[in-house]
């Protein structure tokens, strides 16, 4: 059952994280593409601000499809922690923690679970497993 649930979580939270990414890269799913997340990032203080889209958004699509295939989890669990990580430092923090304020309560609730899964490892529906 253990194995079943980190699949659940992984499944989840990856699918989303490769959705988040290709929002960034390709403009796919309401997204802006490369050139508008870079125009919102520079407007934000993040410069050089296609680049860093770019770096965000390969986090994100590479970190989520990683944590799908539970493949190399700990380094999926780092890229996904570490965009939320940003998120917080760059967004969402001066906001306080809850949500209802635009706070991180949900950037750490995903850091947790990112971490956590990255930690007790990704079960036996996952590639690690066979892998390694």
């Amino acid at each position: 059952m253990l194995s079943l649930g980190l699949l659940i979580i992984r499944l989840v939270i990856g699918v989303l994280f490769i959705g988040h990414g290709a929002q960034k890269l390709f403009g796919w799913f309401g997204g802006h593409g490369l050139k508008g997340t870079g125009g919102w990032f520079e407007s934000i203080g993040m410069k050089p601000g296609v680049t860093l889209a770019l770096l965000a958004g390969l986090s994100e699509f590479v970190g989520g499809l990683l944590f799908v295939l539970g493949l190399l989890t700990p380094l999926a669990g780092i890229l996904i922690a570490a965009t939320m990580l940003m998120a917080i430092i760059k967004v969402h923090g001066q906001n306080g923690i809850w949500v209802t304020s635009n706070g991180y309560e949900y950037n750490l609730t995903l850091i947790a679970v990112a971490i956590g899964v990255a930690l007790i490892g990704p079960g036996q529906y996952a590639l690690d497993a066979i892998l390694f």
